[in-house]
């Protein structure tokens, strides 16, 4: 108690003054002097301070009396009342109605007043001597003086004008300044989002579980107003997720898994999944809406197609997917190569989601097509050449299951079953547990092994393989019943026939996979593929729907059809070499591909083990002619089918005997008919290569060579040749494509059409190039094409010149024979004049 006391007695004393500081210490700085020079209103109260009672009170000097302190008080409220009083003779209290009191602390009310305006005496004589100086200047002014007033009041306005330009300018520039400041604040605060970015990204990156929540910034931060800061927030977030990703599917807690109770460990794991999983979403939603829009549509589909790409065995991969196929056919060319890419890769490397991805893939491709009615891009087809089906999968298990059991197996087996029939019912309970316990052991390793069971995979592939065979019968069904269509609209001029750009790719995908087509599905394919590639005089409209490289790649699909499954099959391909026949002059180089001519003449013509010799003489009768009016490259392709079916079938080398009457063997039709539809029906036996002399003029020295090498060959029946070289080969070889075929020798010798006996020369000696070939310039061949076009461009000015020329000749000898003539009929005139004044 007594110190509380003691605390309570304590005086706490006020403190101590700072340090006094003589005037000559102290330094005023020139922008502390401008500052009081500015603002002396404010400190007016400084020169009304009374320092020396302030430095009595504060100092508390004990030699002051109370009465000279008073005397001081009484003679300031005197001074005080003074102003009082002259400040109300010059001021007019205003009325209380249009003014608002103010109430001070103190509880009084004070009332604003208004200076009094000094009364003008009423007999001044200075105001009316101004006043009178005004109405007399009123009066008296002339024309002349306002004019001068004009001109001055004028003046005055321009150097207003002049004084208010360099205003302007300020004004100018510092709209100017004002727009500089702000782009420089916007790429400050540009790069401190960036910086921002880069190290929330670099923290995800380097710990993913502590700093999980931060996938949640930069998930706002792509919300951003600003395009470029909303590009790198997807891509930032893109490079993230590849990496942190885990190889499994996250399956979120059930309630009862929630209310365990469980370590930290697992808590902190649930919570770094349920954060990742939801901003996995969130960041797919994002990407879903940011794709329809332009600006970031390229962004979006990249972004899209390397998460699916880079995990498709992880959440959501069905809308990943569903996005993929619904742009596999977008006319955005990078969009669509985006897709298609990710789809391959999808396909080729199903090690990553184990089969499932393709099988999803497959069916929403096969809904698209259906949905767009096989109107789509030839790319979004193409996509299903780079599925690979394994053929011997599930062989060895089969193998093992219908192998055949030795007497030692039966034996040890039926001793097997006499042992079980003596046990007692707790044994075979006992077992009947074993064996639930084994299963349950295979079931969790086939679910925790990486690769998956072999029947599901069996499974897989045949879903994927009916899938994709439904959606080529699809094609085929949609392209002849609007092959149907377009013949029965054929009389109306305003019917064009319907584009059928899944075709192409439809056929090849048959042609790849025609050895996996079930048996009972051979026989409608076979008549379709005879459909579409038909021309005769039922279907000529059919034919007219699709162009030549479609109708022949439908005569390639049947014929890889048919050796695939040359065992189980039996039907007659003769349709299809008729069509050949018949689209061999319908080629053109420019609008046809090459390629497919080539192919279809090496499995038709050079691959087929026999051929009848009137039908062989045919196809070399009409291929000699087709060289004569086609390209190099084609020329080339068709003189070795040519080759090739005179050396496998002797008797048409009878064709190379320039006979008057045509070749030594005629067959059953005598006369040589051109515009045969039927091979057989021709009669080209009757005829003679008479094109193979001016194929060795030709202008190309390898064709020339194959040309003579041809009209030389031997008719002896024991001669055999083997081809080194096959028509796709010759094709791409002498290509336009390729500038290094065409390299025509200095000296090219004149061939001569002599036959030698016996001579034996092989395939390549006609179509090597000479070893004195020299490479083309490129440089040299420019300059002289560009002095070639030159001159060609010159002769056409010179001619148009000429012709400008000719008719303002013309034209000027007609008006000076329009001049001759006038100055004829004048003086004819003159004299008829002078007869009539003599009369």
């Amino acid at each position: 108690m007594g110190a509380k006391r003691k605390q309570k007695q304590k005086i706490i004393l006020p403190p101590d003054l700072p340090p006094e500081v003589s005037e000559d210490e102290i330094e005023i700085s020139d922008e502390d002097k401008d500052f009081v020079d500015k603002n002396k209103e404010y400190a007016g109260f400084l020169s009304t301070l009374d320092t020396q009672s302030i430095t009595k009170h504060v100092t508390r000097v004990a030699d002051v009396k109370e009465d000279a302190l008073e005397a001081f008080y009484e003679k300031r409220l005197k001074r005080k009342s003074l102003q009082k009083e002259k400040e109300e003779d010059t001021e007019l209290q205003v009325d209380r109605v249009d003014a608002l009191p103010v109430k001070t602390l103190d509880g009084q009310l004070y009332y604003r007043t208004a200076a009094k305006t000094p009364k003008l005496s009423e007999n001044d004589p200075t105001e009316e001597e101004t006043s009178g100086a005004a109405d007399k200047g009123i009066v008296k002014l002339t024309k002349a003086e306002r004019r001068a007033k004009l001109k001055k009041s004028k003046k005055e306005a321009k150097k207003q004008g002049k004084d208010a330009e360099p205003e302007v300018e300020q004004t100018l520039q510092e709209a100017v300044l004002a727009e500089v400041k702000q782009d420089l604040t916007a790429e400050e605060a540009f790069e401190s989002k960036k910086n921002k970015l880069a190290e929330l990204g670099m923290a995800l990156l380097s710990d993913p579980e502590s700093n999980i929540k931060s996938l949640k910034e930069v998930l706002q931060m792509c919300k951003d107003n600003n395009h470029a800061i909303v590009k790198l927030g997807l891509l930032s977030l893109l490079a993230v997720f590849k990496d942190i990703i885990p190889g499994y599917r996250i399956r979120l807690p059930t309630e009862k898994e929630l209310e365990m109770k469980v370590s930290k460990d697992v808590k902190k794991m649930r919570l770094y999944e349920s954060t990742l999983l939801t901003v996995y979403k969130a960041y797919l939603q994002k990407l879903a809406a940011l794709e329809k829009q332009p600006s970031f549509q390229h962004v979006a589909f990249r972004c899209i197609c390397t998460l699916l790409e880079a995990a498709p065995h992880f959440n959501f991969r069905e809308s990943l997917l569903g996005v993929v196929i619904r742009n596999i056919g977008s006319p955005d060319d990078v969009v669509r190569k985006l897709c298609c890419s990710t789809v391959k890769s999808l396909f080729t490397n199903e090690g990553k989601h184990n089969g499932e991805a393709t099988v999803e893939a497959v069916r929403l491709i096969a809904n698209h097509v259906k949905a767009q009615n096989c109107q789509m891009h030839p790319d979004s087809l193409e996509v299903f050449l780079s599925l690979s089906f394994d053929e011997d999968l599930g062989r060895a298990a089969r193998d093992e299951k219908f192998k055949p059991q030795s007497k030692k197996s039966k034996k040890k087996k039926h001793y097997e079953e006499a042992r079980q029939q003596k046990e007692n019912e707790k044994k075979r309970s006992r077992q009947e547990l074993l064996a639930k316990t084994r299963e349950e052991v295979v079931a969790d390793y086939k679910a925790v092994a990486f690769a998956p069971d072999v029947m599901e995979r069996r499974g897989m592939q045949t879903e994927t393989l009916s899938a994709v065979f439904e959606i080529y019968f699809r094609i085929l069904k949609h392209t002849t019943q609007s092959a149907a269509r377009s013949e029965a609209n054929a009389g109306s001029s305003t019917s064009t026939p319907e584009p059928h750009p899944l075709l192409a790719p439809c056929l090849k995908g048959l042609g790849k996979f025609s050895h996996l087509i079930d048996l009972d599905f051979m026989g409608d394919l076979i008549n379709y593929l005879k459909k579409l590639a038909s021309a005769g005089s039922d279907s000529e409209n059919t034919s007219k729907c699709l162009t030549v490289s479609e109708r022949l790649r439908c005569c390639i699909v049947a014929f890889k059809v048919m050796r695939s499954n040359l065992d189980a099959l039996n039907v007659d391909l003769q349709d299809f070499f008729v069509q050949l026949y018949n689209i061999i002059l319908e080629y053109r180089p420019g609008r046809d591909q090459g390629e497919v001519l080539a192919e279809a003449l090496k499995m038709m013509l050079c691959d087929d083990r026999q051929h009848d010799m009137q039908k062989a003489a045919a196809f070399v009768k009409r291929l000699a002619t087709f060289s004569l009016c086609s390209g190099s490259a084609e020329s080339m392709a068709a003189l070795v089918t040519l080759k090739h079916l005179l050396l496998k079938n002797v008797k048409c080398r009878n064709l190379l005997e320039n006979d008057a009457g045509g070749g030594s063997v005629s067959g059953s039709v005598a006369k040589y008919h051109p515009d045969a539809s039927d091979p057989n029906l021709s009669g080209a036996l009757a005829s003679v290569l008479w094109e193979l002399n001016l194929l060795a003029q030709h202008y190309h020295p390898a064709i020339s060579n194959m040309a003579s090498s041809i009209s030389t060959m031997n008719t002896a029946h024991n001669q055999v040749y083997l081809s080194t070289i096959s028509p796709q080969q010759a094709f791409m070889d002498y290509s336009l494509e390729r500038p290094e075929s065409f390299n025509p020798p200095n000296d090219i010798k004149k061939s001569t059409n002599k036959r030698k006996r016996g001579s034996g020369s092989s395939l390549l000696a006609g179509i090597e190039p000479s070893a004195d070939t020299s490479p083309i310039d490129e440089d040299d061949v420019r300059q002289k094409l560009s002095a070639h076009f030159t001159l060609l461009r010159d002769i056409k000015e010179n001619q148009s010149l000429r012709a400008k020329l000719d008719s303002t000749t013309s034209s000027i000898q007609l008006y000076e024979e329009y001049k001759q003539q006038k100055k004829a009929k004048k003086p004819k005139t003159k004299i008829r004049k002078t007869s009539l004044t003599v009369k």
